[in-house]
């Protein structure tokens, strides 16, 4: 029996704070050139320091592990809640071929990550992933999260920051 469908609910507020009951998953995207620390990460070390260390630690090895687009780490900061970096930009700045954000890698991500949340009985929690210094587009970001997360029956928050 398929899942039921889950509807992407958007809210005020803060996606490092998820407002929501049971198991949780807060989730971003990052860069595959190891930079961390600017936009969304700031508000994640601020609360967490072990997603950071992680990040930093996966690219450090990367010669040696899955470290590139479209790879998801989950990094657990507390009993019932996690953190996923995920990699869904190439470096940090707009060039030659566009902005940083690579949305296969983002539906990559997301997809490896509703499996990691149906496993795990967890809600998902996210800003407007990939629209800020990634340079992605919200209608072209919203549908992934749409088809790879709502539709695996995983209840998904997006957080828009005041």
């Amino acid at each position: 029996m398929l899942p039921a469908v889950t509807t992407l609910s958007i809210i005020k507020g803060d996606a490092t704070s998820p407002q929501a009951k049971g198991p949780k998953v807060v989730a971003h995207v990052c860069n595959d050139s190891g930079g961390w620390g600017k936009g969304f990460v700031l508000a994640v070390s601020r609360r967490w320091p072990e997603p950071e260390r992680d990040f930093r630690a996966w690219h450090r090895q990367r010669a040696a592990n899955d470290f590139g687009l479209g790879a998801v780490r989950l990094v657990q900061v507390a009993p019932e809640l996690w953190v996923a970096n995920m990699v869904g930009q190439r470096g940090t700045r707009t060039g030659s071929n566009g902005p940083p954000i690579r949305y296969e890698a983002v539906e990559r991500c997301l997809t490896t990550l509703a499996e990691h949340a149906v496993r795990l009985g967890a809600s998902v929690h996210l800003p407007r992933i990939g629209c800020g210094l990634a340079g992605g587009k919200w209608p072209r970001i919203e549908p992934i999260i749409v088809r790879t997360l709502c539709a695996r029956g995983v209840a998904t928050t997006v957080y828009d920051h005041d």
